[in-house]
This record gives structure tokens, sequence and C-alpha cells, in this order.
């Protein structure tokens, strides 16, 4: 594999959606993740949108890290793949460790998981835990993010969220933008 400079987090569902194009965004971004030299570090599951984005960054030649929890539950499958799998004690560690190795933060739709880890990284940018870029970019499909946006809209409007730390979290139309924001 070739060597990476940048390390984009992604945060994404382990489960594949009901939405084909979810992984039709997944392995546009992984290529581009690739021939950019910036590696993927990643809940570590073959499965689901985590499995696909994987997928599209090694067939690209890119370097995988996964992070996954000691005693692997559910539906969440390691990847067998990776250039680099961690194994951590729970998903504190887990988190702390994808957060760790990364330069910077976006998410693709998934489930409960994927929104703890987007707010959770937008609060260590909030509370200055991490200095990573200060924003988690969103990458819609179809409206995916688009009710997300309106409440964040509304926790403003409400006094709960400034307008400078609304901007922790922006949605995006396109891998471009992805790979922009980590400049």
């Amino acid at each position: 594999p070739m060597t990476t400079d940048r390390w984009l987090c992604v945060f994404c569902g382990s489960r594949p959606g009901r939405v084909d194009g979810v992984h039709v965004l997944a392995r546009p971004l992984g290529a581009a993740m690739a021939d950019a030299g910036v590696g993927l570090v990643f809940g570590g599951s073959g499965t689901g949108v985590m499995g696909s984005l994987a997928d599209a960054v090694l067939d690209g030649g890119g370097r995988v890290v996964g992070v996954m929890p000691a005693g692997v539950f559910g539906e969440e499958v390691p990847h067998r793949g990776l250039t680099e799998m961690i194994e951590t004690a729970d998903m504190h560690d887990r988190k702390r460790t994808m957060y760790d190795r990364a330069d910077a933060f976006c998410a693709l739709p998934g489930g409960y998981g994927t929104l703890d880890e987007v707010f959770e990284a937008a609060t260590w940018s909030q509370l200055g835990i991490h200095d990573r870029p200060k924003t988690v970019v969103l990458l819609d499909h179809d409206g995916f993010w688009h009710h997300l946006e309106r409440f964040l809209d509304q926790a403003v409007t409400s006094g709960f969220v400034t307008e400078q730390n609304r901007r922790l979290v922006r949605r995006v139309d396109s891998v471009d933008q992805v790979l922009t924001a980590m400049t």
C-alpha cells in the first residue's frame, strides 16, 4: 500500500441500509481517498456501508485502519483485509483510538453508533479535547442528513447551540467537498 500522510475517520453504518445509493457514495469516497493518498480510519467492520468504503479504499491501493472492540457484537464482523486492525477494550476506547488516529472526520449514513460518533467528535472539538479540524462533515445522499441539519438549526434558535458551534457539523453533497474540508 502507498504511504499516507493524512487520515480521514469516517463514521458509517455496519448495516447495509435499504438505499443502494449509500454504497454508491461509499465507493467513490473510498476511491477518491486512495487517489489522494488519504488513509481511512473506521470502525473495522467488513459489512454494510463500512465494508463498501473499506473495500473501495483498499481496491484503490490505499491504507485502511480498522478499530474494533474485543468481543465483536451483533452483525459487526471484522474486515479481514485491512492494512491494520486495532482491537480495543470497549466502545469508549474504540472512539478515542479512532479520533487519535484521524486528521479529520466525515460521516456517511448510519444509525445510533454513527450519530454517537458524529456528536462526540463535534463535542470534543467544542471543548478543545482534540485539535482536529473543527468540522465533522456529513456526506449526504438523497437528503439523509436533512432532518439532522434542521434539528441543529433548531438547537441554535432555541439557544442550546451557539452559531459558532453549529458550524462544527455541516452537510456536504460531494466527495470533493469532503476532501477539501481536510485542508
